[in-house]
């Protein structure tokens, strides 16, 4: 495995590759990797001659209340991660390697950005479609692995590719999960023991929405209160959202119909935590 830390070395290696006809699979990540990073990296693996890995952590995603330098990083873990996992290259370039001057052109991200998370965090994903529009440029990938716990990227991710015409295939993942079903993230590290214990109700509390939906049950804000009532009753977190959308489209539903997404973000102490399950209700 090779670790690559400039954009001109990675541009010229990725060229050499596809000309001998290998094709690309690619894995862009912000580190501290886990399972669900690893589940990506295995299904590159699987459909490709060559797999690369990005880790970046991106300052244009974070807003002015969110602390850069506070996001968890660990080079070493993750070198041995990736390693085992069969990855062929790490591209772990610096802020000043990909970002080394004000750009001239600025990305603006117009549908699909004013609800969930993008609602609370303006400007964070015209972030994440910059840094894809330059790692997709630099590696050349023929695949690119994405994980659904961040449904609303992936969506993003999708429009994207589509709008830019990139010749790429999305492969979009189900979410990882502990063995309590708590979704896997690298934030889950900032969860004191009690909240640990609670987190898993976030899951829970969508399984009964679901369970609602398949005894037929077609409103909303019905949904919404199951969900809502359940995570105030087993967890000390703070609801920040929960909503109810068609996707990818993410057009809001009073009564659900066709394939949707019911997600939700709730606040503890010190971790901020994401999850979501998607559906098609004609399905159920």
């Amino acid at each position: 495995m090779k670790i690559i830390r400039t954009i001109t070395e990675m541009q010229q290696q990725m060229q050499t590759l596809k000309a001998e006809g290998n094709s690309i699979g690619f894995v862009p990540t912000m580190g501290f990797l886990h399972e669900g990073h690893i589940s990506l990296m295995k299904k590159a693996r699987q459909d490709n001659e060559i797999v690369v890995l990005s880790i970046f952590v991106n300052p244009l995603q974070f807003g002015p209340a969110e602390d850069l330098d506070a996001y968890p990083r660990d080079f070493d873990r993750d070198h041995r991660i990736a390693e085992m996992e069969g990855v062929d290259y790490i591209f772990y370039p610096t802020a000043e390697e990909m970002y080394p001057k004000n750009a001239s052109l600025k990305v603006s991200v117009i549908e699909r950005t004013n609800v969930l998370c993008g609602k609370s965090r303006p400007g964070h994903f015209d972030g994440v479609a910059t840094v894809l529009i330059k790692l997709f440029n630099i590696v050349q990938p023929a695949r690119a692995y994405f994980g659904l716990k961040d449904a609303q990227q992936v969506a993003v991710i999708e429009g994207l590719v589509a709008d830019f015409n990139f010749p790429i295939e999305l492969i979009s993942l189900e979410i990882v999960r502990e063995e309590d079903g708590l979704a896997k993230s690298s934030r889950n590290v900032y969860l004191n023991k009690q909240e640990r214990k609670q987190a898993p109700e976030l899951f829970k509390s969508l399984l009964l929405a679901k369970a609602a939906l398949e005894s037929g049950e077609r409103s909303s804000a019905r949904l919404i209160e199951i969900i809502k009532k359940h995570i105030n009753d087993n967890t000390a977190g703070v609801v920040d959202y929960i909503e109810i959308y068609s996707y990818p489209e993410l057009q809001s539903l009073e009564k659900v119909t066709g394939r949707m997404i019911i997600a939700l973000a709730v606040k503890f102490s010190k971790a901020r935590l994401i999850d979501n399950i998607i559906l098609d209700v004609e399905k159920l």
